[in-house]
């Protein structure tokens, strides 16, 4: 579904992704229950976010007759989780894309400019070639999502496309802006950052209810 962030941000709008959402913002929900469904809807965005892959055919021969079969065009893939909240995406991603890559990528925010910093990053030789799938649970600020587009960019990459869970009208405004050629895929769009930086309703810290660390 489009959104008013424009033709780029995409708003999921479907029962089964509403409804593991709700179980998921419960703060009762039992860490594996919450590390299950940060994959499953992973999985699910994942479908939404590869519609628009162009397919070839191939000739095959069913039990019945031959037949020209649609399958895939060749595409690559290469799925890139922000340590460490991304990591809990990345298995559902690969339910659906079992051939695609997997890169890494750590950021952390400065202390003092609160601008994100990376850290660690390791990136498969051929990524310029592939399409990406950044993946995070959260876009809140949009920081580190922004910063994470533009180490893909310094790679050559030119086929990004950002995956969230929840988001805040805040983050996707600023990836609209400063990365409009990127499409964000999002299960929510919540209502707005409180003054500690956090989702509102939101569903906590994805990476603490994920590791449960908290």
């Amino acid at each position: 579904m489009e959104s008013k962030f424009g033709s780029k941000v995409h708003i999921m709008d479907h029962p089964l992704v509403a409804h593991k959402l709700t179980i998921m913002r419960d703060k009762n929900t039992s860490v594996k229950d919450f590390r299950e469904l940060v994959s499953e809807i992973g999985m699910l965005i994942t479908y939404e976010a590869t519609r628009d892959l162009p397919l070839t055919t191939k000739h095959i021969e069913t039990p019945i007759c031959e037949m020209d079969a649609p399958t895939l065009a060749g595409r690559k893939f290469v799925v890139v989780p922000i340590l460490r909240a991304g990591l809990g995406m990345v298995d559902g991603v690969l339910e659906m894309l079992p051939t695609a890559k997997v890169g890494h990528i750590g950021l952390y925010r400065d202390p003092e400019t609160l601008d994100p910093v990376e850290y660690y990053c390791k990136m498969p030789q051929d990524i310029a070639e592939r399409d990406i799938l950044i993946v995070d649970p959260m876009l809140a600020t949009g920081g580190s999502a922004s910063a994470a587009i533009d180490c893909m960019k310094n790679y050559g990459c030119k086929s990004i496309k950002m995956m969230n869970i929840i988001a805040a009208p805040e983050g996707a405004e600023r990836i609209s802006k400063e990365h409009p050629d990127v499409d964000v895929y999002v299960a929510s769009m919540d209502l707005y950052l409180n003054d500690h930086g956090y989702i509102v309703p939101g569903l906590g810290d994805a990476g603490d209810r994920i590791f449960g660390t908290k």
